[in-house]
């Protein structure tokens, strides 16, 4: 499968006696799409964190962007970006000092990183909060600023878990208009969201989870 972003054979995930996913065998070709629906607790943020390789399967086979694995997870870590309910942010600094941080940690210099950043957050819509530190955010702003640094990074593979989640119609819409981008920069795209108009809206293909299996979506 050397043109998947992502080949699972069987991967299954327990959390005690409960088994979060259940031989899910699923691929999805780079470039493409994905939306992934479920109710909460079906394993779509499960199997999100073991696209991620922050956390390891219990059983089972996967390959993401050709790495296996179980053979190492920072091949795999440099080219994935993950937007989860966790923005990993910085709290103590300022937005535009977050984003710095990972500029040069990806090698930019400290003027291109300032100039990126200064972008970036133009982009994502907070260039007026650009001295202000992330503690005092509401959670749509840190959203953005998380989806700022995923934007930054340019992953081969976006997960997106709930990114419409805590933002008012505003800024679903300018959430919609960000994960395009993505797509339209040949990003392969996961996108886990109850919001299922717009995630089709946003998407080629889709994965649909009841109780960590892969059943047909009925809508």
């Amino acid at each position: 499968m050397a043109d998947a972003a992502f080949h699972i054979v069987d991967v299954s995930k327990r959390y005690g006696p409960r088994w979060a996913l259940a031989r899910l065998t699923f691929s999805l070709e780079r470039g493409k799409s994905l939306l992934l629906t479920g109710h909460n607790g079906s394993g779509k943020t499960t199997l999100l964190k073991i696209l991620a390789t922050a956390m390891s399967p219990t059983l089972g086979k996967l390959t993401v962007l050709g790495h296996d694995c179980h053979e190492g997870r920072e091949p795999i870590r440099e080219k994935v970006g993950l937007l989860s309910h966790a923005s990993f942010l910085y709290e103590d600094l300022t937005a535009a000092q977050n984003l710095v941080v990972l500029a040069r940690l990806i090698g930019m210099t400290d003027g291109e990183a300032d100039a990126t950043a200064d972008a970036m957050l133009t982009r994502v819509g907070l260039a007026k909060r650009r001295d202000h530190p992330v503690r005092q955010f509401s959670a749509g702003m840190r959203k953005r600023l998380a989806v700022g640094r995923l934007l930054l990074k340019r992953p081969e593979l976006a997960l997106l878990d709930e990114p419409f989640g805590e933002l008012d119609p505003q800024g679903i819409g300018e959430m919609e208009k960000l994960i395009a981008e993505l797509a339209a920069q040949g990003t392969t795209l996961v996108l886990a969201t109850h919001l299922v108009d717009q995630g089709k809206a946003l998407t080629t293909e889709r994965l649909h989870l009841e109780e960590g299996r892969r059943v047909e979506a009925r809508a």
